[in-house]
């Protein structure tokens, strides 16, 4: 089954936050994800920068850390996200605004933007978890309960779905979303990148 980009947020199997992202690409398979102290991106590969004058949605940050939050989606509406989350607006309205804004990629696929939004605590009463798509017809926020892990497809259900992530560390989520558990089932993984709240965010990557 090809499912299209993946991302998966909430609360890991150990208790702690994390958020997580899989590339997967039929046409431009050429990318890897590089990790950096509050931040992953997804680019090219070496020798294969020229992809992006092709596809300009091929690269992004995927990963952002604001303040106590992990920001993670399939494209350039994180950084909006972030942006917005640093000046103060609420994570809900942060998430509608960059999907309302930029809507839906206007490719071949007219392939859905999705997002999500995680605070660092495990304390129930201040916890927050956000997760959002925009397609060609429709848009959704959902909250998502605390304790619970879900994950969304671009090429999916259009709705998330609830996932037991059995990932602890962030480099250990980051391969778990490649190829690990229920998505070890969809088809044309390239990449993948995660981070994980334990005192600290901390961010992993894996590249095959």
């Amino acid at each position: 089954m090809y499912t299209g980009r993946i991302l998966s947020i909430g609360m890991n199997c150990d208790g702690k936050p994390f958020v997580a992202y899989r590339v997967s690409s039929r046409s431009f398979p050429n990318r890897q994800c590089l990790k950096f102290d509050n931040r992953a991106s997804i680019v090219p590969k070496e020798g294969f920068e020229k992809d992006i004058f092709e596809n300009t949605y091929i690269t992004y940050n995927c990963i952002r850390i604001v303040k106590d939050m992990a920001i993670v989606s399939n494209g350039s509406h994180t950084d909006v996200i972030a942006d917005k989350i640093a000046l103060g607006m609420n994570i809900k309205d942060a998430i509608a605004y960059s999907l309302l804004t930029l809507d839906y990629e206007k490719d071949d696929y007219h392939t859905p933007r999705i997002a999500g939004v995680v605070t660092s605590t495990n304390k129930k009463d201040d916890y927050v978890c956000y997760v959002g798509i925009a397609n060609d017809e429709k848009l959704l926020v959902d909250k998502i309960p605390y304790g619970d892990a879900v994950f969304i497809s671009t090429y999916g259900s259009q709705f998330y779905d609830s996932v037991d992530f059995d990932a602890k560390t962030a480099e250990d989520a980051a391969k778990f979303i490649f190829d690990g558990g229920i998505f070890a089932n969809y088809k044309k993984a390239v990449t993948a990148g995660a981070a994980v709240f334990d005192g600290e965010w901390n961010i992993g990557n894996f590249n095959p």
